[in-house]
Parts: C-alpha cells; sequence; structure tokens
C-alpha cells in the first residue's frame, strides 16, 4: 500500500494580483517572483507550504493548497 503525503503550495489568482510583492518579500526560499509587474508566480519546486505569502497578501488572493507527492 503507498501511503501519499499531503504538502501545501502556495497558489496565486494571476487575474487578481496586483503585483504589490508583499507575498515576495515574506518568502524564505525566494519561491515568488512578480512578473512583468503584472502579477506574483509561484514556483512550485522552491515553494515549502509556510503559509507566509497567503498572510502578508494584501488582496488575499494567494492559497494554500493541498498536493499529492
Amino acid at each position: 500500500m503507498e501511503v501519499k503525503i499531503k504538502k501545501r503550495k502556495a497558489k496565486v489568482t494571476q487575474a487578481d494580483c496586483v503585483a504589490c510583492g508583499s507575498c515576495v518579500k515574506v518568502c524564505p526560499k525566494g519561491a515568488i517572483r512578480v512578473y512583468k509587474g503584472l502579477y506574483a508566480r509561484v514556483d512550485e519546486d522552491l515553494c515549502i507550504g509556510c503559509g507566509r505569502c497567503a498572510a502578508e497578501c494584501p488582496a488575499a488572493i494567494i492559497e494554500m493548497e493541498e498536493v499529492a507527492s
């Protein structure tokens, strides 16, 4: 029987992102970057699922999603 461990990853709703950079500043692994001054994007390989970005986002558009590993 295979046991799947659930991990959390940040997901940005890009259409609603105001590109303020608050999430970028608090990410301990540098997993979030603002692209073209328009929206933030998460590098899932770097994201550790700590949730700091979601807590800091003034627009509340970052969600923590569970993903199977």
